[in-house]
């Protein structure tokens, strides 16, 4: 399925987080979280982190439904971070992801940013979401912001002035 065919599927909304479906799914991210990270290594946002003004969400909906959840965080004017990127059990690999980071690439490039930046943790739980940010040339590098490196912890970064156009 081509990403033509695979965005046509879902509606991409930007989110003000007030819907229900919205809030469960960030309940279940949260929790995913928690129980997939050691102890004092969950840096994943809740719902006042999301609302702060320097945060953009989005949703995928398809037919009525939410199927994931992903934002990008203001980190100084050419520089962003990609958060809570999340797509409901039932919707995994249909391209929710894709869709997610497509919108959140592009909106990245036409705000001008010069590079997006992620933290994730390690481990199987991760991988899916390490394959994807692969696949569109994050590469593994240094912590950034109050980011500490640890044994959980890694860090990826797309240049967006050397990424192929979306």
């Amino acid at each position: 399925m081509s990403f033509d065919e695979v965005t046509r599927m879902f509606e991409i909304r930007e989110d003000d987080l007030s819907g229900e479906q919205t809030r469960e799914l960030l309940a279940l991210h949260l929790a995913g979280m928690r129980a997939q990270s050691p102890p004092g290594c969950v840096h994943a946002l809740d719902l006042s982190g999301l609302t702060a003004p320097d945060v953009t969400v989005w949703t995928a909906w398809h037919q009525g439904r939410v199927a994931g959840i992903g934002a990008l965080k203001m980190l100084s004017a050419d520089t962003a971070e990609v958060k809570s990127m999340r797509t409901r059990p039932d919707f995994i690999r249909k391209g929710v992801g894709t869709a997610i980071l497509e919108t959140i690439i592009g909106t990245a490039k036409n705000r001008g940013l010069r590079r997006l930046s992620l933290e994730t943790g390690c481990g199987a739980a991760f991988d899916p979401a390490l394959t994807l940010y692969r696949r569109y040339g994050f590469r593994s590098g240094e912590a950034f912001g109050l980011y500490t490196p640890g044994s959980f912890n890694q860090f990826l970064h797309l240049d967006l002035d050397q990424a192929a156009d979306s």
